[in-house]
Order: structure tokens, then sequence, then C-alpha cells
């Protein structure tokens, strides 16, 4: 389970760092600024998780996420200036990097000892705190705070994973079941526009 949950950790990482260029690039920012973006994208949501449970911070305790969060934030940085891609396409990335850093963050909140309940919210603050930083410094709306189901597609997803792990689920398994429900949620929720409500008051 060690070499499944740094392997997603990894694939985490980079997925949410080319989110994170995606994003920027339609800002008139830098290439510092892109990276910057980047890293917050791909560590933001992890470091948060870490603190939180008061643990080493995963990219400090290890350095190769922290190479991996720049290597490719720079990779897509030269990508983008030699292909043309749709204005969209950080979205099915952004889905991708939402399900595997949700399951990372509640089986890492498991390991350390947290309450099932405790540790379903703390994937979803592994799965989005990231996003939410790299949307504020691009001057956007959080996703995670409007349009189509976000948080609630993470939550439900950490919730099946603890629920398959808890009824007897092979802890790989569980993660790759709870992971592509997490992913095709957030694709149907955009296809479909599929939202909560919104706060509306009563005049």
């Amino acid at each position: 389970m060690g070499e499944l949950i740094f392997a997603i950790g990894m694939g985490a990482v980079g997925v949410s760092a080319v989110t994170g260029v995606l994003e920027a690039g339609r800002k008139p920012i830098d290439l510092f600024g892109v990276v910057l973006v980047a890293l917050t994208s791909a560590l933001g949501g992890g470091t948060m998780r870490d603190l939180l449970l008061e643990r080493p911070v995963f990219w400090v305790a290890d350095q190769s996420y922290l190479v991996a969060a720049i290597a490719a934030g720079v990779a897509t940085f030269v990508l983008v200036r030699l292909v043309r891609l749709p204005a969209n396409l950080f979205l099915a990335p952004d889905a991708l990097g939402l399900a595997l850093f949700t399951i990372i963050g509640t089986q890492t909140a498991m390991t350390y000892g947290a309450p099932w309940f405790v540790a379903s919210f703390l994937g979803v603050v592994t799965g989005v705190f990231g996003g939410v930083l790299r949307d504020i410094l691009c001057n956007e709306v959080p996703l995670v705070f409007s349009g189509e189901l976000y948080a609630t597609a993470s939550w439900a997803g950490a919730m099946l994973f603890i629920g398959l792990v808890r009824a007897g689920v092979a802890g790989t398994s569980a993660a790759l079941i709870a992971a592509a429900a997490i992913f095709l949620t957030r694709l149907a929720a955009i296809h479909w526009r599929l939202t909560l409500p919104s706060f509306s008051a009563k005049a």
C-alpha cells in the first residue's frame, strides 16, 4: 500500500501542477509566477493536511514531490507555448487531481489515526485546498465555491473509500474505485451542470 500511496501522490502532484500552469496561462503571468501557481496548486492541499495532522509536511520530508511539481509545471509552460490548447482543458486534469489527492489525503489521515469522519474531511482538504489557492492567485472565484459539484464529489469519494476499506476491500482496489468515482462524478457534473443550491436570501 505504501508504494501505491507514493505513486498516487506523485501523480496528484504532477497533475495539479499542470492545472496550475493551465489556469495561470490565461493571465499575463511570467514563468516565475506560473511556477509559483503550479507549486501552490500541487502542494497546498497536502501541506494543509499535514499541518492539521501535525506530521512532517510531505514535500519537505521528501523533496521528490517538489521536484516533480516544478518539472511538471515547467514542462507544461513550454508545451503551451508550442501547441495551442483549448481554454477549458484544465478541467479534466483538475478533476483527476481532485480524485487522486482526495484518496491520498483520506488514506494518510486514516494511517495517522484520525477518526473516519475527520479522515474524510481531511481528504477533501487535500483535494480542494491547492485549487482554492491556485484560483485566488489567478484572481478567479475558486471552483469549490461555485459552479458544478466539486467538494461534494470529493467528500462522497472519500466516504466511499472509507466504506470500502471498512468493508474489507483491499486498499488498492478501494483507492482505484473511489478515485474513479470522484473523477467521473466531477466530469458528469461539468457535462450536465450539476450543482448544489446556491444561497439566495428571500426578499
